[in-house]
Formats: structure tokens, sequence, C-alpha cells
């Protein structure tokens, strides 16, 4: 839902008019704030902030554009506010779709050792000796998910 709320909020960000300052600069700031959060840097006084500024937007902007730009933000902190605090307390994207959070990891007893997802990773995060258990360097991964497409065991989870 964060990510959803990101989505819309970028849409309104390139069509404002830039006529009033609550949506020419306030959905830029917000739009800040859900990013930050996306990326895993965000904190709790964050989600306060991000309250404050878009009922801020939603009470002062000129046109129905402005007034509704945060009402994705407004309902999803409403009604899934959880989503908000796992992304912010345990830097995890309940959804797995915010790609900064998002972190691949091989399930040893799954792992055959047949080297097809370390073959297949373009930039070579996997590795490790055949028919034993691959491991994933973190450090070096993209998170493209090529290796949870390739592996047949069902080896490779999204975390």
């Amino acid at each position: 839902m964060v990510d959803i709320a990101k989505f819309f909020l970028e849409f309104t960000v390139d069509e404002s008019c830039g006529k009033c300052a609550p949506c020419r600069i306030g959905t830029k700031r917000l739009l800040e704030l859900l990013t930050k959060i996306t990326d895993g840097k965000g904190t709790m006084e964050d989600l306060d902030k991000i309250e404050e500024l878009a009922n801020a937007i939603k009470s002062s902007s000129l046109c129905a554009l402005g007034q509704s730009a945060p009402n994705p933000v407004l309902s999803t902190m409403r009604y899934f506010k959880d989503e908000y605090i796992a992304h912010v307390r345990d830097k995890k994207c309940p959804a797995g779709v915010c790609k900064k959070l998002v972190r691949y990891g091989i399930n040893a007893d799954k792992c055959r050792g047949c080297s097809l997802c370390s073959r297949n990773c373009p930039v070579g995060a996997i590795s490790g000796e055949i028919k034993s258990p691959f491991v994933i360097d973190t450090d070096k991964c993209v998170k493209c998910g090529v290796c949870m497409d390739t592996c047949k065991f069902g080896a490779i989870e999204k975390k």
C-alpha cells in the first residue's frame, strides 16, 4: 500500500499546474517522504510528518487536484498503518514490492546445487559448489529476480 500511495502521488506531482504552493511544493515533499520510506530510510517521525503535511495540502490547495492528492496517502495510512510501520521499523515491505527493501535468499534445504541460478545471475551475486547449497551475496545482488524465476526447486526466497 505504501508503494500504491507513492504511485498516485507521482502522478499528482506531474499533473500539478503549480499555481498554489500547497500542491506544487507540498506534494513534492510528500513524495520525498514516501520515497524515503520505500528506500528503507524512513523514521517514525516521518509518518507523523506525512499525516500533517497531507492534511495541510488537502485543506489549503486551491483546486480539486490538490485537495484530493493526499487522499491515497491518508487512506492507506488509516487502513494499512501496519505496512508503513513495517517499512520504517523493520525495514521490510510486507508486499515485497519496494525493491530497496527486498532481500533474496536461498533455502539450503531446498537447494540442490544445480547452479542454474548462479549461471543466470546477471551480476554474479550467487556462488557455491555443485551439489551443495548456493548462497547469494546481498551486497552484489541487484534484486532483479532472475534467480527466483530460473530456480526449478523453489529454493530462492524473497524476504
